[in-house]
């Protein structure tokens, strides 16, 4: 079992930066894929970036690639998400998921445990 809870969101203006961490708990953590996704309202749920259990291994939408970076202290059994050059199309809420495998995944239904998810609000 897994738990998992984001912290660092928040409103930030356009092109500017925050990085949200995702804290887990649970002795999976360090053998589990991580990612991040994220859903706007009205808006279904979208794969935002995923790093393997090992770091060594990621993965981004074409969306936030280049700005975004996905990292991880398996020592702190905590996960990252910098975010940089924020756009308003970056509103929506953000959420921590871990998955029972090692490699990375971009699918929401390839993961097992999900955070409740920050707000992130991006002022034009």
């Amino acid at each position: 079992q897994v738990q998992l809870v984001e912290s660092g969101g928040g409103l930030v203006q356009a092109g500017g930066s925050r990085r949200l961490s995702c804290a887990a708990s649970g002795r999976t953590f360090s053998s589990a894929a991580m990612g991040w996704f994220r859903q706007a309202p009205g808006k279904e749920r979208e794969f935002v970036a995923s790093i393997s259990w090992t770091g060594s291994s990621t993965a981004y939408a074409d969306s936030v690639k280049g700005r975004f970076t996905i990292s991880r202290d398996n020592a702190q059994n905590t996960v990252y998400l910098q975010m940089n050059s924020l756009k308003p199309e970056d509103t929506a809420v953000y959420y921590c998921a871990a998955r029972k495998g090692a490699t990375i995944a971009t699918m929401p239904g390839r993961y097992d445990y999900w955070g409740q998810g920050t707000q992130v609000t991006v002022s034009s």
